[in-house]
């Protein structure tokens, strides 16, 4: 088995639980699920589902970047929405993102997400 390292930045939420923001392994970095916290407060950022998609996306960035990746190596996604009727404006958010990149995702609608979250994304990218 691999070694497993942990990472960990200040540019992203702090873990608020017995896990870590990303763990790498076999070259590649298996992200925690991001909401929309603001990193300086640990609060959750004001705003609609679009506010909230841009910052769990600056979220996920910071800890990829952090790893030594980046958004442009992200293998797959995995989206949670609170409502599947913010699809839309998430998707929208999340494609201005990605650019021409397009990962492997899923989208699925769970009953609710931490601090009553509207969007929760956790990734996998290659180093």
């Amino acid at each position: 088995m691999s070694e497993l390292h942990v990472v960990a930045t200040a540019h992203a939420p702090q873990a608020i639980g017995p896990y870590s923001q990303a763990v790498l392994a076999n070259g590649f970095v298996y992200t925690a699920g991001q909401v929309a916290f603001d990193p300086a407060t640990m609060t959750l950022v004001a705003g609609d589902v679009a506010a909230q998609t841009d910052r769990v996306l600056l979220n996920l960035k910071a800890i990829l970047e952090a790893a030594g990746a980046s958004l442009g190596k992200v293998v797959k996604t995995t989206v949670f929405l609170a409502s599947m009727d913010d699809f839309a404006a998430m998707n929208e958010v999340y494609a201005r993102h990605f650019g021409a990149h397009k990962p492997a995702r899923s989208t699925v609608a769970v009953k609710t997400l931490p601090r009553h979250a509207l969007v929760e994304i956790d990734c996998v990218a290659v180093l």
